[in-house]
């Protein structure tokens, strides 16, 4: 079985006091999920955490960066900044950020529109 790489497994830890924390290879990286809620990534051995416009503000004042990459010929901005780097030294550092990270994820799921499951009713219906 293949062994979680050392900077992930310490992003992991340092996440982990928000609660369980699951660790998932994607995007050439690692994607971080604290009870099952997505809000952090590791691209490049760089802890990136979920931010939107009420928390974007605290990481541009910390001098966070943003994850930029390279999409089809032009540079693309997304939701998720740097740490500042006297976080990636322990849990308890960490957690006001992960707490910024889990606030502004809580709030991207809970802004999609929620599915409706098609009740037997309405099948029955457009079957007519």
């Amino acid at each position: 079985m293949a062994t979680l790489a050392e900077f992930p497994a310490h992003c992991a830890e340092l996440l982990s006091t928000l609660g369980p924390t699951r660790v998932k290879r994607m995007f050439g990286g690692y994607g971080f999920y604290v009870d099952e809620v997505f809000l952090a990534l590791v691209i490049a051995d760089r802890l990136y955490l979920k931010a939107d416009a009420q928390t974007r503000p605290r990481f541009e004042a910390a001098g966070c960066e943003p994850f930029v990459y390279d999409g089809a010929g032009k540079q693309v901005t997304v939701s998720y900044w740097t740490v500042p780097e006297d976080t990636m030294e322990s849990p308890a550092l960490m957690l006001p950020w992960a707490r910024l990270a889990m606030e502004a994820a809580l709030r991207a799921r809970n802004a999609k529109p929620v599915k409706k499951k098609a009740t037997v009713k309405a099948i029955a219906k457009a079957k007519r």
